[in-house]
């Protein structure tokens, strides 16, 4: 009698070791799946009839695991990062943000006091950090009080004679912050404004910026190459007070140059943005709410077209003499 089991295909009940481990692989892959059984034995998972897993196989029940957390990378425990200062995470307390720098000079405050005063509205122009010189930039009157000192730069220009009129129609005295070749070339402006009371102030023979990026020989000739231009302009006598560098940019060699020659340095406290035209309103607001008592306002009578500023002061000197505003040189 011959055996022919050996050549019968095992039936469903005699499912080998292997094929379980591989029934039970699928199961687990259909569970993540949502799927309810596995099919074919070569793995392919089909969905079949609820509770079922194929013919001669028990039901199933797939009960849901409580989810586990993340494991640690290789090569250590988990551990929390924490943002580094400045990122967007960042607590505002860790680490405040740098302020970007403007485009555009800023006025230079007293180096010894830097902030904005409380109050200041936005878009005012703070007054920027202490710099690196370890002398006084001049940010206020000599006097002190109910004082105000109008500075104009960059001339003599088309726009002096005009503002030296109006200046003239309030009795207000001002200081002239010039530049070398502007002066040499308009010596008559010059004279005109040191015969009608007002002071003058050396603005460097070309206006380079960044000013506190030159070298030691490059400010010491733009400083005194514009003062003696200035001199020149003007005539025997002439003095110039202050220096005050483009955009602000002082710092401790040229500021050593500039009292090395007896001058002050001066900065201001009141920057209307003139230079940029923004137009008559902005101009006169800009002064009405940053000024203080005893400031320094900065405007411009050269480098470009000063139609606004000339139209701007109009409106601006009868303000100031009905707040009570005196008119006051700068400090020295």
């Amino acid at each position: 009698m011959h055996r022919t089991d050996d050549r019968r295909p095992f039936a469903p009940s005699r499912v080998s070791r292997a094929r379980r481990r591989l029934v039970g692989g699928c199961v687990a892959v259909a569970a993540a799946l949502g799927l309810a059984a596995c099919g074919t034995a070569s793995g392919a998972l089909q969905p079949s009839a609820a509770g079922t897993t194929g013919a001669g196989q028990s039901p199933i029940t797939l009960s849901p695991t409580a989810p586990t957390a993340p494991s640690a990378p290789a090569g250590g425990p988990a551990t929390a990062i924490a943002p580094t200062p400045g990122s967007d995470g960042a607590p505002a307390s860790a680490a405040p943000p740098v302020a970007a720098k403007p485009r555009t000079p800023t006025a230079p405050g007293t180096s010894t006091a830097p902030g904005t005063p409380s109050g200041t509205p936005s878009g005012t122009p703070a007054p920027p950090p202490g710099h690196a010189g370890g002398g006084k930039v001049i940010g206020s009157t000599a006097s002190g009080g109910r004082t105000v000192a109008l500075t104009f730069d960059d001339g003599p220009g088309p726009a002096t004679g005009p503002i030296l009129d109006l200046l003239a129609q309030y009795g207000v005295k001002a200081t002239f912050c010039e530049i070398g070749q502007n002066a040499a070339a308009n010596p008559a402006l010059v004279k005109r404004v040191l015969a009608e009371g007002h002071r003058l102030c050396d603005h460097s023979v070309h206006h380079p910026q960044p000013f506190a990026k030159l070298p030691h020989d490059k400010a010491a000739y733009e400083i005194t190459a514009a003062r003696d231009m200035i001199v020149r302009a003007g005539g025997p006598g002439t003095a110039v007070g202050w220096f005050r560098a483009p955009g602000g940019g002082f710092n401790a060699d040229n500021e050593q140059i500039t009292a090395g020659l007896g001058m002050s340095s001066l900065g201001w406290s009141v920057d209307p943005r003139d230079w940029s035209r923004p137009g008559v309103p902005a101009i006169v607001s800009a002064v009405q709410s940053q000024l203080r008592p005893g400031g320094v306002v900065l405007m411009h009578d050269g480098g470009g077209d000063r139609g606004q500023t000339v139209a701007a002061l109009k409106q601006l000197l009868p303000w100031l003499v009905a707040q009570g505003y005196t008119f006051d040189f700068p400090a020295a």
